[in-house]
């Protein structure tokens, strides 16, 4: 059974995972289109570094403010 805090976490972690394509690696959606064009990039190494880094700080965020 779903509770109303998981679900919350959930909205909170797919906000932060589409902030996080957007700023820093520039993408439009996360969301599969079905073309190769709109659903593979090519992104550089320091690009994916300071997305995980942003996906990290965001884990240690919230695991501060759940106590």
């Amino acid at each position: 059974m779903t509770t109303h805090t998981e679900t919350e976490a959930a909205k909170t972690m797919d906000a932060a995972i589409t902030g996080i394509a957007g700023k820093v690696l520039g993408l439009e959606t996360l969301e599969t289109r079905s073309r190769d064009s709109l659903d593979f990039h090519d992104l550089s190494v320091w690009q994916i570094k300071k997305a995980l880094e942003a996906a990290f700080l965001a884990g240690v965020e919230a695991a501060n403010r759940a106590g």
